[in-house]
């Protein structure tokens, strides 16, 4: 009787690189931002120094697409906005008003600095025909849809 050769079924190499890979990534995007936080020291800030990341929605609403930022302590002399069909850039600086005599401080959390976001819009819309609003720190910009983006838009029926 011939003896059977057992065949294996092929053998997959395991992902755990790609995870092992993921974490170094972390750990570099840590240190960029926080360059003593790896080494077990807290955080350095230094006064004056902050990274402005004004939190954006970007949604669509009657036929509008609508930005709205927020941009607390921000005056609108001090906000840029550019527009083309497809993307809007929101640029801005946060002034120190006032100097103050460090010695009263018992902490020193306030940010000043300048910042720039671009973002791609869901829809081309109509550059000539933008209306903004800021009020309270929020920026609004309704920014009307073109006809060929409204015609593109298709419901969908869910059977």
């Amino acid at each position: 009787m011939a003896k059977k050769e057992s065949k294996e079924l092929a053998k997959t190499e395991s992902m755990r690189i790609l995870p092992a890979l993921w974490d170094v990534d972390k750990w570099f995007d840590e240190f960029v931002r926080r360059p003593f936080s790896l080494m077990g020291l807290p955080q350095v800030r230094f006064p004056g120094e902050g990274e402005l990341m004004p939190s954006v929605d970007i949604f669509e609403e009657k036929g509008d697409v609508v930005v709205k930022a927020e941009l607390p302590g921000i005056n609108k002399e001090d906000i840029d906005v550019t527009l083309t069909e497809d993307a809007i850039t929101i640029a801005g600086e946060k002034k120190k008003e006032e100097e103050v005599a460090k010695k009263d401080y018992y902490r020193y959390e306030c940010s000043y600095g300048s910042f720039n976001r671009t973002f791609t819009l869901p829809a081309e819309v109509q550059t000539d025909k933008v209306k903004t609003k800021f009020k309270d720190g929020v920026l609004e910009i309704r920014m009307p849809k073109t006809e060929e983006a409204k015609k593109k838009e298709k419901k969908i029926k869910i059977e």
